[in-house]
């Protein structure tokens, strides 16, 4: 059963090749790439969206993976681009996968730039933060009893006024310097650089992952009906 998964800056693609073992990986997905995996001797059976670009060129449209899930190709989406097309086709069957979908699909984010960041063209490595990394690490922190709630709806504001090329919790973080109490500011920031604060975008694509690998051990042990030969 063929598999493809397009990722790209939210998990390293030979990281993700670890975890899904015999699946193709392909960069962020872009307009048309769905339509030329069809038109191919074999398409695949299941796609996996992660990453997918929409300001250099053409996003992937929610008709194009409709397209593909009408010939019984089976599509999942988490994390970036994948969790923006998923929680739009969730009522047509495309699988939705982790945090962040699920903040799109409940209505908690709306804006696409919640997701958007840029990254590096060749290695893939992201040169931003997306919005939505930081909301969740933030209510960690929260949690955690690392913030107050007051500073952290202050650094959220400050992060979500950012433009997303620019935006980084450092940066955040910079404009506040003088504005939120010094040793309230750098205790976030300690806990932001920490391992302990999550990554959604991360997080989601192994879990995306994660699921294609467990649904395929699922198809692999479903018995084949026999059938009666005359």
């Amino acid at each position: 059963m063929r598999t493809v998964v397009f990722v790209g800056p939210s998990l390293p693609p030979e990281e993700a090749a670890a975890r899904l073992p015999g699946a193709e990986f392909l960069p962020p997905i872009e307009r048309c790439d769905i339509d030329a995996l069809m038109a191919q001797e074999q398409p695949p059976r299941r796609i996996g969206i992660i990453d997918g670009k929409f300001l250099q060129s053409f996003s992937i449209s929610p008709k194009e993976i409709l397209r593909a899930m009408d010939r019984g190709v089976r599509v999942y989406g988490s994390s970036s681009m994948g969790a923006l097309r998923a929680s739009e086709l969730d009522v047509y069957g495309m699988t939705g996968v982790g945090t962040v979908y699920s903040m799109y699909a409940s209505g908690a984010l709306e804006d696409d730039d919640e997701v958007a960041i840029t990254f590096d063209s060749e290695s893939l490595r992201p040169v931003c933060e997306p919005m939505v990394n930081i909301r969740v690490a933030i209510d960690a922190a929260l949690r955690r009893r690392v913030v107050s709630k007051d500073n952290a709806e202050l650094f959220l504001e400050t992060a979500k006024a950012l433009y997303f090329p620019q935006r980084t919790a450092a940066a955040a973080l910079h404009q506040l310097k003088g504005i939120m109490p010094e040793p309230d500011r750098q205790r976030l920031a300690g806990y932001l650089r920490s391992p302990e604060a999550p990554d959604a975008k991360r997080e989601d694509a192994l879990a995306l992952l994660d699921r294609m690998r467990q649904d395929a051990k699922q198809y692999q042990t479903v018995p084949v009906p026999e059938v009666a030969a005359r």
